[in-house]
């Protein structure tokens, strides 16, 4: 490490760090790999998995000719964000909730599991609802369309709400991603190995060299007192024996 020290300021080598990061390379490529396979096993067995189910419906005011004009679908298009408005509504969750029995369930848990999209330039309306149960997610996703359509039909006074798409049973779960998991940790194990290594780099205040010693004390080397290491193993040895 080059730090110098003069009233408390501590001026830091960029190039000694990078040198004591690549010393200790393999430190944190293994940091790395354990946090990879720590996140990969909470990932695929520690984590509750999360399937997702997806329905469609299709909205469209038919107009009194009974053809379906430019205008139409340009207004439908935009009343898009109306209709998602209103399938979330607490109206509508609150009426699946009763439907299913689901007691343990407040409207605004429901809510967080339910998601809905309008592809740009369509007028279709996509229904996605996440559960730890596959059947409980389609089932809950059903029942939202079936509420939601009547109750579209209601309030905005349309014709019909058709359904594009049932909703299907999830063979798959939607998440955790074990991918993103594993990245994550890896990624995370680099970090905290490197922070650790910087700590000590930073911390570190002992005299090593010779450079150090004019460095830190403003004194001059008058000698070096070479250490034989072999001698010394040597000699061990030899008291050992």
């Amino acid at each position: 490490m080059e730090n110098h020290r003069e009233n408390d300021v501590i001026e830091v080598d960029l190039w000694e760090i990078m040198n004591a990061l690549l010393g200790r390379f393999w430190l944190i490529l293994a940091g790395g790999l354990l946090a990879a396979v720590a996140g990969f096993a909470i990932s695929a067995f520690a984590l509750t998995p999360i399937y997702e189910s997806t329905t469609k419906i299709y909205i469209l005011n038919k107009s009194e000719s009974a053809t379906v004009t430019y205008s139409d679908v340009q207004m439908g298009t935009q009343l898009t964000k109306d209709y998602a408005e209103l399938i979330n509504s607490r109206y509508v969750l609150e009426e699946v909730i009763a439907k299913l029995s689901l007691a343990e369930t407040e409207y605004e848990d429901l809510l967080d599991h339910v998601s809905v999209h309008t592809p740009a330039d369509t007028r279709i309306v996509s229904i996605t609802v996440t559960d730890t149960s596959p059947q409980q997610a389609k089932n809950i996703a059903n029942c939202i369309r079936e509420v939601a359509g009547e109750h579209i039909q209601n309030v905005m006074d349309i014709d019909a709400v058709n359904v594009v798409e049932e909703a299907n049973m999830p063979t798959e779960k939607a998440g955790p991603s074990v991918a993103k998991w594993t990245l994550f940790g890896g990624i995370l194990g680099v970090l905290l190995v490197c922070v650790a290594i910087l700590i000590h780099y930073l911390m570190d205040d002992t005299i090593k060299t010779s450079e150090d010693v004019e460095k830190y004390l403003g004194l001059s080397t008058l000698a070096l007192i070479p250490v034989a290491v072999d001698e010394n193993n040597a000699k061990q040895k030899t008291k050992r024996k």
